[in-house]
């Protein structure tokens, strides 16, 4: 046997098999015997042999040994330990080994909803009327009582890829070089902080999880153990959740029959798992990102628009339009709660529901709105999440207060899996939290969070330049850094700068049109067609306008963040205090952008710009 490590190791270039095997498991593991070639990696097939062989090279090189002795055989090394095989030590020793004698680990469970804000029926508020009072989420409610439903949850970014990569990664999105932006892939050639990033998955992996995922990745797929581990053999019609079951005669059996395929995949996924081995399973479908169809949510889920009259955040035109377009929001996060509800059946039907951590969440606000997708408020980063472990393990019934940056979900799963996290990942792991009995504030230093944004559709802006900001987060006030304020948050006007504006239908369907940055949407197409209305205009210029270099909200007496008290003199305190915090946070996590002297986000290959889909005709 010959014990090598992943891809970017070897000094000559491997066979194309070895490296499609790379993708799928960082370590080399080849069977001379009947692989003389070393053709084929092995080594997920035989973890045991590899944690053998990886011992047995962690004795070797501590005895200081650089050449064979005459005991050694070829089932011992090669005469030289070089620097490619004494890397992979610490991928074993450090991130993948078990801290310690576990007993039964539990399997878990991810289910993240693309685009879907903190929208469920357990974040009720009889004092604060909101969309939450319409929506109906059985199954996050269920996972919600039955364990601990969190208030104060954030994402890193509220952009698909950077939002991702943080949780994955257990770091800051700015950390993630590539990662810290949408179009990872069109990503120039240079050196990439990304490429040191091993991910909680790959380490639960390593450390004898089978791993897998349905649906949506939108960051690299090696990440995931690689396109292997997708699992959709069913299919994938689920992502267009309404436009095929409102293309049906009978909409209740397409709906099942759309459920039916989230069974079969995650059945599919559970075959594939050794007899008693720990899983961990990502369920990423992308029903609730744009576009979907008009009037589904009242048609497919009773959703009536006009029950959200009153209820909608202030920035937000109340308007029998805007209110479908919310309905229909709210019906893709219904059919994306049911499918969570299929998980759980599956998983009670096998008897493992009660070793399973299942965690429930979103990678950001709601899109194709103002202030959500693409920015620093609320709307745009505060997501659902609550976590459930059977038996106790995390007490049922909890309300939780503590302040969650997603990124602390990596040191969470690997604290689950027996496995130590890593020195480089920011992330703080929950499980103190999600274990204690209490309810409120947990963690007395769990009161803050910071959340940034650096680039989304890459030439929204001229010369591929992001809209870079970052905000500090406590219970009464949000603090953003808008660093290039002359610049468009939610892209340049495009076509919509003139009074010659785009026609209705081209601002609904094509995001490119117009704000680049800002979904296209009905909700968009209104706001821009209706701008200068006086009673749109003030809300069309907090969505859409140019903002200053400073935002400061008091969310104690305005909740949706309207009026920026930065700089009011009754505030000097608070903004002192703030900007002090965060500035001094940025700089011990090492943020490029406030560290950095030429800032890399602002040249080649950050600003490289992607090739562009063309819309799809309506």
């Amino acid at each position: 046997m010959c014990l090598c490590p992943g891809s970017g190791g070897w000094s000559e270039p491997r066979p194309a098999q070895a490296l499609k095997d790379d993708a799928l498991y960082p370590v080399q593991l080849f069977d001379l015997a009947t692989d003389p070639a070393e053709e084929r990696n092995v080594a997920a097939d035989h973890r045991d042999r590899v944690e053998q062989m990886a011992g047995l090279l962690a004795a070797a090189i501590q005895r200081g040994r650089t050449t064979p002795g005459p005991e050694q055989t070829n089932e011992g090394f090669p005469n030289t330990t070089p620097d490619a095989v004494i890397r992979l030590l610490p991928v074993l020793s450090q991130e993948a080994r078990p801290r310690k004698k576990v007993g039964k680990r539990p399997n878990i469970v991810f289910a993240f909803a693309d685009d879907l804000g903190r929208y469920a029926s357990a974040y009720r508020d009889p004092s604060l009327p909101s969309a939450n009072d319409v929506i109906q989420t059985p199954y996050f409610d269920r996972v919600a009582s039955e364990g601990t439903l969190f208030l104060n949850a954030f994402v890193s970014a509220p952009s698909c890829t950077p939002s991702r990569a943080a949780i994955v990664s257990g770091r800051h999105f700015f950390r993630n070089g590539s990662h810290s932006q949408l179009h990872h892939p069109w990503y120039g050639k240079a050196d990439d902080p990304w490429a040191e990033v091993t991910g909680f998955p790959l380490m639960l992996q390593q450390a004898g999880y089978h791993i897998g995922w349905s649906y949506k990745m939108h960051i690299s797929e090696d990440r995931m153990g690689g396109r292997e581990r997708n699992y959709k053999a069913a299919g994938s019609r689920f992502n267009s959740f309404s436009q095929n079951a409102m293309k049906a005669d009978d909409h209740e059996a397409a709906k099942a029959e759309l459920l039916d395929e989230v069974r079969q995949n995650f059945n599919a996924f559970l075959a594939d798992r050794q007899e008693d081995q720990p899983f961990y399973y990502w369920f990423n479908p992308t029903n609730t990102h744009r576009a979907w169809v008009q009037g589904s949510g009242q048609t497919l889920w009773g959703i009536d628009p006009d029950h959200l009259k009153g209820r909608l955040p202030t920035f937000l035109p109340d308007e029998p339009l805007i209110r479908e377009d919310f309905a229909d929001y709210l019906g893709e996060a219904m059919a994306f709660d049911a499918a969570v509800g299929v998980l759980l059946s599956e998983l009670e039907a096998r008897g493992e529901l009660d070793n399973t951590i299942v965690v429930f969440s979103g990678d950001h606000g709601a899109p194709g709105f103002p202030r959500g997708k693409c920015n620093l408020y609320d709307f745009g980063t505060n997501v659902s999440l609550a976590a459930r472990w059977g038996n106790g393990k995390i007490p049922a019934g909890r309300v939780v207060d503590d302040f969650v940056n997603l990124m602390d979900l990596a040191p969470t799963f690997l604290e689950a899996g027996g496995v130590t996290p890593p020195e480089v990942m920011t992330g703080r792991s929950l499980m103190p939290v999600l274990t204690s009995e209490k309810s409120g504030q947990v963690d007395p230093e769990r009161t803050w969070v910071i959340t940034g944004r650096e680039r989304h559709v890459g030439d929204a802006r001229p010369g591929g330049k992001p809209y870079p900001q970052r905000a500090f987060r406590t219970k009464d006030h949000v603090f953003i850094v808008n660093f290039e304020p002359d610049r468009w948050p939610m892209g340049d006007p495009g076509d919509a700068a003139g009074e010659d504006i785009p026609d209705y239908d081209t601002l609904a369907n094509n995001t490119f049109a117009a704000y680049a940055d800002f979904d296209a949407s009905p909700t968009k197409a209104w706001m821009i067609e209706h701008r200068n209305d006086p009673e749109v205009a003030k809300l069309f210029e907090l969505g859409f306008g140019k903002r200053p270099k400073y935002e400061l909200y008091d969310l104690s007496k305005d909740a949706d963040e309207i009026e920026n008290v930065a700089g009011y003199t009754e505030y000097a305190d608070v903004q002192a205090d703030m900007e002090k915090r965060l500035m001094a946070e940025l700089k011990r996590v090492n943020d490029p952008r406030v560290t950095a002297d030429p800032v890399p986000f602002e040249n080649a290959p950050f600003t490289d710009i992607p090739p562009r889909k063309k819309p799809k005709k309506k």
